[in-house]
């Protein structure tokens, strides 16, 4: 069973550890709308048992899924993989899962408010409370005890170092449509009581025409305290290089909770890749869904990628640059092997490989 605590983390000396310590397991869940995912998903789904495959290989992996497609997926994906049911709206468990936390003895999850990356003012789908009750029935199937936190944050929204320093941006947890009765001081309160975490560093804008606005894990990540994964273009004529310079200057400017400096390493821009008319065609229309239209520019990142036990899981997005990220990755990783899938069909949905993962921190 699965107990609301009235504390938070920090009160109780818990703290969300960084995404490069040791994992228990990967939690994603399956993609089923055919007004987010075109020709009914079944392209996106291919592209998920892909993941899910590559990441188990390096741990233990738990498929959540509806009841309708419980044996489709089932079928799909490899028997090491765990699917379990669950009743999603959609498939980005990174911002409806919960953010696990840990005090060294024992697991514990937070479960943040969700509205669907903006609510009435901008979200992406409605309704939402099914995705809004994710994090509460992972939490039961993990036996981990919950905080249900007061405020409207998405798991993508934070990265943290594991030693109480937080990584977020402005675009995203400042947005009128998140807490708007909340100060930027208010906010910052929240996060260092529910991440266990004593300082946050702020970055402004999130990756160009990012629909869930701005989350830092498609911008930029952790790869050790004190060093910083973040996407960069080198086309001054692209609005993706004056936000990653932004971030740098910011980034070079601060320290981390034990004053050190950051090392910034810089991965390339994929594209600018676009939604084709055939993608676009592929999509339901329904009512209270954002349509995806053709020429739409995508936000794509090879930042957004799993950080596994002994694998790195990245997506496959340009030819042009899948070898470069993969040869930066594996410098910033040198005790992991660096697998790269195939994930358009994740980007066509709004996202990629770090935002339909949620890793589970080994205790």
């Amino acid at each position: 069973m699965s107990a609301t605590l009235k504390t938070t983390p920090a009160a109780d000396g818990f703290r969300m550890p960084g995404e490069f310590e040791p994992h228990s397991g990967c939690w994603m869940a399956w993609p089923e709308r055919p007004d987010n995912w075109r020709l009914g998903a079944k392209p996106a789904q291919e592209a998920y048992a892909a993941v899910a495959e590559a990441i188990a290989a390096s741990e233990p992996v738990t498929m959540a899924v509806s009841d309708a497609q419980f044996e489709n997926c089932r079928t799909m994906l490899p028997p090491q993989v765990r699917v379990v049911e669950v009743s999603t709206d959609d498939a980005w468990i990174r911002d409806t899962g919960p953010t696990f936390v840990v005090d060294g003895e024992g697991r514990r999850g937070v479960d943040w408010r969700f509205n669907a990356w903006g609510g009435t003012e901008g979200g992406l789908y409605f309704p939402w409370d099914r995705d809004d009750r994710v994090a509460a029935k992972v939490l039961e199937v993990e036996g981990a005890d919950r905080y249900r936190a007061p405020i409207v944050l998405e798991g993508g929204a934070v990265h943290v170092d594991g030693e109480g320093t937080v990584l977020t941006t402005e675009e995203c947890l400042l947005n009128p449509n998140r807490n708007p009765e909340l100060s930027r001081e208010q906010v910052e309160r929240v996060l260092l009581d529910y991440l266990g975490a004593e300082k946050v560093v702020w970055l402004g804008a999130g990756v160009f025409e990012d629909e869930t606005d701005g989350h830092v894990d498609n911008l930029a990540c952790f790869a050790r305290p004190g060093t910083v994964l973040l996407t960069s273009s080198d086309d001054p004529d692209d609005p993706q290089h004056r936000i990653s310079c932004d971030a740098r200057e910011r980034l070079e400017a601060a320290t981390d909770t034990r004053g050190r400096s950051f090392e910034v390493v810089l991965l390339p821009s994929p594209g600018p890749l676009r939604i084709s008319a055939e993608e676009a065609q592929g999509v339901d229309a329904a009512e209270g869904t954002v349509p995806r239209s053709a020429g739409d520019r995508m936000a794509a990142s090879y930042v957004n990628f799993y950080l596994g036990n002994s694998r790195i899981v990245y997506p496959l997005l340009d030819p042009r640059h899948d070898e470069e990220a993969a040869a930066i990755l594996r410098r910033a990783f040198p005790d992991r092997e660096v697998v790269g899938v195939p994930a358009r069909e994740i980007l066509l949905g709004g996202g990629n490989i770090h935002c339909i993962t949620q890793q589970v921190p080994a205790i």
